[in-house]
């Protein structure tokens, strides 16, 4: 993600605003509504950095989308950034406020990345562990890669535990390939 610092100044900037009008969770919610829509659709992203297409067409494209499924102040906010013609930065800036939100909140992201998807006991055990060792609440992301083989790959923060099959055969596939005459000092 790439943070701007005018991309974090309108996020903190609605984040206050939100406490002000003590629709910190709404506000929230509508984040992550608007960048899972910016995530699957491409070509509104692709609309909102064109130079080509005026403000204000910005601005009724996005009140078709999200007028009525967004708060108000949210909304507002939205035309807002456009009008100022920073609209380009709207998914940064909204990447930015879901980030001060979850710092607010003491919430901490975990990504589990697994061969085949977890089942409900696995999944509430490995989060059991996860919460012991977390200093605050834990947003479970649950990614599946047929790459690892088999195991797991778990990412807290900066920490990663890797029990993955695809490692454990990289260091046997290491430990074969050293030669066996040379004595290692």
């Amino acid at each position: 993600m790439k943070n701007t610092k005018a991309s974090l100044r309108y996020a903190k900037a609605l984040l206050e605003l939100s406490v002000e009008q003590n629709k910190v969770e709404e506000i929230y919610a509508d984040s992550l509504f608007i960048n899972k829509i910016l995530v699957e659709c491409k070509d509104l992203v692709l609309l909102l950095n064109s130079p080509i297409i005026k403000p204000d067409k910005k601005v009724k494209i996005l009140g078709l989308i999200f007028k009525n499924k967004v708060q108000e102040t949210t909304f507002l906010f939205l035309k807002t950034i456009t009008l100022k013609k920073r609209e380009s930065l709207l998914k940064t800036i909204i990447e930015s406020l879901i980030d001060l939100f979850k710092k607010q909140k003491n919430i901490e992201v975990a990504t589990i990345k697994t061969a085949v998807k977890l089942d409900g006991k696995l999944e509430k055990h490995i989060l059991s562990i996860i919460k012991e060792k977390a200093n605050g609440n834990i947003e479970l992301r649950k990614v599946i890669d047929k790459n690892i083989i088999g195991g797991a790959i778990i990412t807290i923060g900066d920490s990663q535990i890797d029990a993955s099959v695809s490692k454990k055969i990289l260091e046997l596939k290491q430990k074969f390939n050293k030669n066996l005459y040379i004595q290692d000092y």
